[in-house]
């Protein structure tokens, strides 16, 4: 059994995360601004701000694996990067493992490149750049972070979120760097298979510094 803290356990992917982590006998506690509208039984809460440095603190003391799901936006809008700066810190420290849910484009299109941002920056609409270059500018942090840290970033399929249709199919697929899709060209993955391939993460790991793309 590990004991896994979420931070941002009560939103769309991290509650998916918690639940898994649950249902396999795991200690979750979810660390988020606001208690769940649905807790998850067996799952512990704690309220607050990352923003605050005893947050940081307290979400790092006694975990084996610390995993990130805070979207960039409100409050955490252009702030993100340093309370994940402060967790890399905080985390090597502690000895923990760090997981961050990233984003999808910094994703290769095709092996050798070019990045999935490339090739739709100027489709992309102007009040999403800024999360997505969030998303790009984390995975850079952590690989620039001490050798000492052990960490993993996970990048979703290009179709992820909430406003998705959530096929859950209890599967997945990985890709270190290029984009996966299906027959189709869909490269797309649900909350519910995301959270199994974290799980499956954190129980046996795979990717040590390194980044994984999952999907359907």
């Amino acid at each position: 059994m590990a004991r896994i803290h979420v931070l941002g356990g009560t939103g769309f992917a991290g509650a998916a995360v918690v639940a898994e982590g649950v249902r396999r006998g795991h200690e979750v506690t979810s660390f988020s601004r606001g208690a769940p509208s649905t807790p998850v039984e067996g799952a512990a809460y704690v309220s607050g701000s990352l923003l605050e440095d005893e947050m940081v603190q307290q979400a790092v003391t006694d975990a084996d694996v610390v995993f990130e799901t805070i979207s960039p936006r409100g409050d955490m809008a252009g702030r993100l990067e340093g309370v994940v700066a402060d967790l890399i810190a905080a985390a090597d420290r502690a000895g923990v493992r760090l997981g961050v849910l990233g984003g999808a484009s910094s994703v290769l299109v095709a092996e050798g490149g070019p990045r999935l941002f490339d090739v739709t920056v100027d489709d992309l609409p102007a009040e999403v750049l800024p999360e997505v270059r969030t998303g790009l500018a984390l995975l850079d942090a952590l690989r620039a972070a001490p050798e000492s840290l052990d960490w993993f970033y996970v990048s979703p399929a290009q179709e992820f979120g909430a406003w998705f249709p959530q096929e859950v199919t209890g599967s997945y697929r990985i890709s270190d760097d290029v984009l996966l899709t299906d027959a189709d060209g869909r490269s797309a993955i649900s909350a519910a298979d995301l959270a199994v391939a974290v799980l499956d993460e954190i129980e046996r790991p795979q990717h040590r510094r390194r980044r994984f793309h999952v999907a359907h």
